[in-house]
């Protein structure tokens, strides 16, 4: 064997050994990324169905620590988590995605049209001061997939 053969021989191992390395640390540092989802929700007659779309990604995923969710409501769909006429279902749910992280964004804009406070909502939510539309945007400039049920 001659010392080009040796040195080319060298060169690949030390190549193959780098590879393996960096596709294995590549693996572990997506595994250790949230997927990040925001959900847009603005259709009272969707209400239900967007909720059961959370929980169902929630348990596809395997748990709460598995994702991040984002919520962000707007328009005639905000009327169903007013605490004063939520139904039961529905607040029980938003209990349950407040405990598991899930942000809760409503409107401002929404909410002073509709003449409500944060404190008139369900427990867990947070104001979209700048507006949903606007919030939607700034969490996918963060990475987050944009979802419209």
């Amino acid at each position: 064997m001659n010392r080009r053969n040796i040195l080319w021989s060298v060169a690949s191992a030390v190549g193959a050994a780098l590879g393996v390395s960096s596709a294995k640390a590549a693996t572990e540092a997506s595994a250790g990324n949230k997927l990040k989802v925001v959900y847009h929700l603005s259709d009272a007659e969707k209400v239900n169905f967007v909720l059961g779309n959370i929980q169902n990604h929630i348990d596809g995923v395997g748990g709460p620590d598995h994702v991040a969710i984002a919520l962000v409501i707007h328009g005639p769909a905000l009327k169903a988590f007013h605490r004063a006429q939520a139904n039961p279902d529905v607040s029980k749910r938003v209990g349950d995605f407040s405990k598991d992280g899930v942000e809760l964004a409503a409107c401002a804009n929404t909410m002073k049209a509709q003449n409500v406070t944060l404190t008139d909502l369900l427990p867990g939510f947070v104001s979209a001061e700048k507006g949903g539309v606007v919030r939607l945007a700034e969490l996918q400039s963060q990475g987050y997939l944009y979802l419209r049920p």
